[in-house]
């Protein structure tokens, strides 16, 4: 198979597709590797070491989405991307397809077969394509939170872990998964006073032993959480239902009740945000504020650290992606988990999150691929 990497052109994502290892790994399957020159930049990889791995550099994105089967991104392509893209070809890549119409009606028009990496499971139900990004993710939420909450920057002026005699920040998390648990870490590493909303009693239950007491853990009722919002520095939106759009969890009316200055860090804003008030931003200008309370909503968080970020991600995606290249939609069909990673295919869409989120007829990847 013909695979291509084109250059991220989301503003200020400097991650890639494909590292140069991976693409060793590709050309060792025996497949064919075209990546468009200096897609690799960001993370430090010039041209020469993806030719050294076997990738055959052209000079626009344009030669790769037409001389590709698989296109391998890192974010969802964008409008000029999404009508190089055609039916046969398969696209794999983050979508977050629930809060985007737009793109959505891009993909279905093209044909393209499109694997979205947030909705591929594993043997455990996890998602294992997600996880690594989730982890930066996490961790950079509390990075970012710190750095918002200075008061050069519009927030309350607190130092998350506060000094000897002061009181530290106190830090809210709603939601207990993979983003919540790394931002917990930080968090307490700084040490931040953390709270974690959850709604899974026994996830909790895990959370209180990792942490040892380290942290509060609460049950997530409509009480607790705007007890818990009202009282924090710093609030973290870490909530995901897989791919589906992010409840609203936190609405306008209760900015009103917490602190001025306050930084909310909305990490599911790709999934369109679990912040009434919340709308996608960017690393140029991550934060805007709303009834004094500073948003940080930026839509490519692990971005800003491109070759963790890459190296994380293409480690993850890496054994999926050969399985494609080697037996191109066959692994498919034979392959459950790759299943659940098919969002839109031929003009459907496959995914029933995303059918449900924004009004299409649901597909299953079953049927459209006719298994047995």
């Amino acid at each position: 198979m013909r695979v291509g990497c084109p250059k991220e052109i989301k503003n200020h994502e400097y991650r890639v597709g494909l590292t140069p290892g991976s693409v060793r790994e590709y050309v060792a399957h025996g497949h064919e590797v075209i990546v468009e020159t200096k897609a690799g930049a960001g993370i430090g990889a010039d041209d020469d070491a993806y030719r050294a791995a076997g990738a055959r550099i052209v000079p626009t994105a344009k030669d790769v989405f037409e001389k590709s089967d698989m296109v391998v991104k890192v974010k969802e392509p964008q409008p000029s991307e999404w009508t190089q893209l055609r039916e046969g070809q398969i696209l794999y890549t983050y979508l977050h397809l629930a809060p985007d119409p737009e793109q959505t009606r891009g993909l279905l028009s093209s044909g393209v077969t499109a694997i979205a990496y947030e909705t591929v499971t594993d043997e455990r139900g996890g998602l294992p394509l997600l996880a690594p990004m989730s982890e930066v993710a996490g961790r950079l939420s509390i990075q970012a939170g710190a750095t918002s909450l200075q008061k050069a920057n519009g927030g309350r002026g607190v130092l998350l872990g506060g000094v000897p005699g002061v009181l530290p920040a106190k830090v809210t998390i709603i939601g207990g998964g993979v983003v919540g648990l790394h931002a917990a870490k930080m968090a307490v590493g700084l040490g931040a006073d953390v709270s974690i909303l959850d709604r899974s009693i026994p996830r909790l239950r895990q959370l209180d032993d990792i942490f040892n007491g380290r942290i509060h853990t609460r049950y997530s009722t409509i009480d607790a959480l705007e007890e818990e919002v009202f009282s924090a520095d710093l609030v973290i939106g870490a909530v995901l239902i897989p791919g589906a759009a992010a409840p609203k969890l936190v609405t306008r009316e209760m900015l009103s009740g917490m602190k001025k200055g306050a930084v909310v860090v909305d990490v599911a804003i790709d999934q369109g945000g679990c912040f009434e008030t919340s709308h996608a931003t960017t690393h140029s200008e991550p934060t805007y504020e709303v009834d004094g309370i500073v948003h940080y909503c930026v839509a490519n968080m692990p971005g800003a650290v491109p070759i963790t970020s890459a190296q994380a991600l293409n480690n993850a995606t890496l054994h999926y992606g050969l399985q494609l290249a080697d037996r191109g939609l066959k692994a498919v069909t034979e392959d459950r988990h790759l299943r659940a990673g098919l969002n839109v295919h031929r003009g459907r869409v496959t995914n029933a999150a995303v059918a449900e989120a924004l009004g299409y007829d649901a597909f299953a990847p079953e049927a459209v691929l006719n298994v047995a």
